[in-house]
Parts: structure tokens; sequence; C-alpha cells
């Protein structure tokens, strides 16, 4: 594993202090705040890199995979570029789902993601893709490449979980799902997300 350094008197920031992975935009980091067991929606502190509670999850749907985001990513101009309809990015890491055969129930962990395809999504007018990925190596997914070749429950259940999990009762939520699309779409967007990281923070 590359990272930007060989040394740390600290911790590294899970966004900023990992490497993007080990070969872009095929093979990635994923670093996991969620898992399928967590009934509270967990996110990493911008400032801080220190997981924290965002809030209870609403409803009984729990996501279906483990999920994170790809650190040294960020959803700006160029991401916005490639989703139809959104008026900007949402000024976040990469969002990336990843599929796992054994379970994985523990969370602040990074791992290889194989990029096999992405769910786009407009919230807000805003675009907040997520990357669909395998774990590099698992014996039931690792041979995937690209999505078609998953089992199509799995994608039923990311989009079905991506609709209800802001929803509030008596209000609707403004998420729009523009579809499933493959693997070269998916890597596109990695690459547009790295070189929104590099343009908004540079080469650090």
């Amino acid at each position: 594993m590359s990272f930007p350094s060989p040394f740390y008197r600290w911790r590294p920031h899970p966004w900023h202090g990992l490497a993007v992975g080990p070969n872009p935009p095929d093979l990635v980091y994923a670093y996991i705040e969620m898992t399928p067991f967590d009934h509270i929606k967990y996110e990493v502190d911008k400032t801080t890199g220190y997981l924290y509670v965002d809030r209870p999850q609403r409803t009984s749907s729990l996501t279906p995979t483990l999920y994170g985001f790809i650190p040294r990513t960020y959803c700006g101009e160029r991401v916005m570029a490639l989703s139809d309809g959104a008026t900007r990015g949402d000024g976040d890491p990469l969002d990336i789902c990843v599929v796992s055969e054994r379970p994985i129930n523990r969370s602040e962990i990074f791992l290889n993601a194989v990029v096999v395809g992405v769910l786009q999504l407009i919230d807000h007018e805003e675009a907040d893709d997520k990357i669909i990925a395998v774990l590099e190596n698992d014996h039931i997914y690792g041979h995937i490449r690209t999505i078609e070749e998953l089992p199509s429950v799995i994608v039923e259940r990311l989009k079905h979980y991506f609709r209800t999990y802001k929803m509030v009762e008596g209000r609707e939520a403004d998420i729009q799902i523009i579809g499933a699309f493959d693997a070269n779409k998916a890597k596109a967007i990695v690459n547009a997300a790295i070189e929104d990281y590099q343009f908004t923070f540079g080469n650090q």
C-alpha cells in the first residue's frame, strides 16, 4: 500500500491523508463509515477526521453494503458535469458502496475496492453519485468487473436504500435516481473526482 509519507507523528486524516488507491480508477481505497449492521448514520468529520454520529436512521432500512468514500476525491464541477440535471457537486468526497460476501461489521477501516459501476443520484440539485465496487479478492464477488455481473437484487436494494434513507413522514425527499451505469461511467466519475480534489486542495 502506498501512502504520502512513510512516517507519521499522528494518525492521517482519512480523506486527505490516505492515497486514492493502488491503481485508480480501477482499484481504489474505500474508507468505510457505515456497515449493513448500523442503525446510525455515521460520517467522518471533515475537520478532525474522526467518525461522528450524524443522525439515527429514521426508517428500518439499512445500507445493503459497506458504505464510505474514496480518499482524495471531491465532488465539484467536473463530477457535476457528468451528472444530467445537477447544478453543482455536493462538496464531499466521492461515496462508495462495497459488496462483500463475508460480513464486515466494523467501520473506520479501509480496504481495496474494485470499481464496477455507479448509481447516479441528484440530491437537492447536487450530484451525489454512489460508486459501486466489490471487495478485492472476495471469494464470491472478487471476479466481477462490471455492474451487469452483480446479482440484480443488490442494485435494487441500493436504489431502495438511497430512495428512503432521508425519508421523513409527510415530506417528499428531493432525491432523484438517474440510473445505474457500468464500470466505464463509474471510472470516468472517479477520475473527475480526483481532478476536482486536485483543483480544490492541490497535490498535497
